[in-house]
C-alpha cells in the first residue's frame, strides 16, 4: 500500500473541508456584480444558480458557460429555493423591492452589496441616498427571517476578480447580525484572495455605504484609491 505524503494528505483536508462548506448561492442579478462574483463563487466549490428575468437570453446563457462548474440559470423566485446564500447583485434602489418579490427567504444568508446613492447635489459630490438609515437594514425589514451580511460594496466589480491589480492588498468590511453568517461570507471572501474585516451587527452598514460614496467622490475627483485596512500587530502596547 503506497504512503499518503504530508502533501497529499494536507491537499485531501482542504478539499473535504471545502466540500463541507460548500453552499448552494442564487445570484440575483446578471449585471457587472453578478457576472464577476458568480464564476468566483463557483471556482470555490460553490453551486450557483442565476435568478434573471430573462434567464433564457444569450448574455445570460454565455454567462452560464462561463462560470461552469454544473451552474444554471433561472427565475429570481425560483432561483432562491433550496439556496443557502442569496447575492442580491442589483440596483440599489430596486434592491427592497426585488428582496419582497423573491418569496420566503427565512434561514438563508443575503449577501447585499447594493448602495444607493445621490448624484444630484450641485457641488458635484454624491452623498448617501438613505438618510439615517443603510439599504442593508431596509433589506432585513423586507426578509425578517433572513440573515442579511453587508458585504463588496465598498470596490468596483473588476478589483472583485482581480485584486491584485489594485497594487495591494484590499479589505472587505463586512457587517450583519449573525455572527456565523458574517463569517461563512468572510470565507468566502478568503478564498477569492481579498481580506474581510468584521466590523459587528447590521447597524453599522450606512457606515459602509458612506464608505462607498467617499470612495466614488474621490474617483470622480481624480483621488481614485481601494480600501486597506491594515491589522494592528499583536504586539502592539494597547492605548
Amino acid at each position: 500500500m503506497k504512503r499518503i505524503t504530508l502533501a497529499v494528505a494536507a491537499a485531501l483536508l482542504v478539499a473535504t473541508a471545502n466540500s463541507a462548506l460548500a453552499a448552494k448561492i442564487a445570484v440575483i442579478g446578471t449585471g457587472n456584480v453578478g457576472s464577476a462574483l458568480g464564476p468566483e463563487f463557483a471556482a470555490l466549490g460553490h453551486t450557483i444558480v442565476y435568478g434573471s428575468r430573462t434567464p433564457n437570453e444569450k448574455d445570460v446563457q454565455d454567462l452560464v458557460a462561463k462560470t461552469g462548474h454544473g451552474a444554471t440559470a433561472t427565475t429570481q423566485p425560483e432561483a432562491v429555493k433550496g439556496a443557502d446564500m442569496v447575492l442580491l447583485a442589483v440596483p440599489g434602489n430596486l434592491a427592497v423591492d426585488i428582496t419582497k418579490s423573491l418569496g420566503d427567504l427565512s434561514g438563508k444568508i443575503i449577501i447585499d452589496p447594493t448602495n444607493r446613492v445621490n448624484r444630484s447635489s450641485p457641488d458635484g459630490y454624491a452623498n448617501h441616498d438613505v438618510p439615517g438609515g443603510s439599504n442593508a437594514e431596509l433589506i432585513q425589514a423586507a426578509a425578517p427571517g433572513a440573515k442579511v451580511v453587508k458585504a463588496f460594496n465598498t470596490l468596483n466589480w473588476s478589483k472583485m476578480v482581480d485584486p491584485q491589480s489594485s497594487g495591494g492588498p484590499v479589505s472587505i468590511p463586512i457587517v450583519g447580525d449573525d455572527a456565523a453568517a458574517r463569517a461563512a461570507v468572510a470565507e468566502i471572501i478568503k478564498g477569492m484572495g481579498l481580506e474581510p474585516v468584521d466590523l459587528g451587527p447590521l447597524r453599522f452598514a450606512n457606515t459602509l455605504e458612506e464608505m462607498l460614496v467617499i470612495w466614488g467622490n474621490a474617483r470622480s475627483h481624480g483621488a481614485a484609491y481601494n480600501y486597506y485596512l491594515r491589522p494592528e500587530p499583536q504586539s502592539a502596547p494597547a492605548r
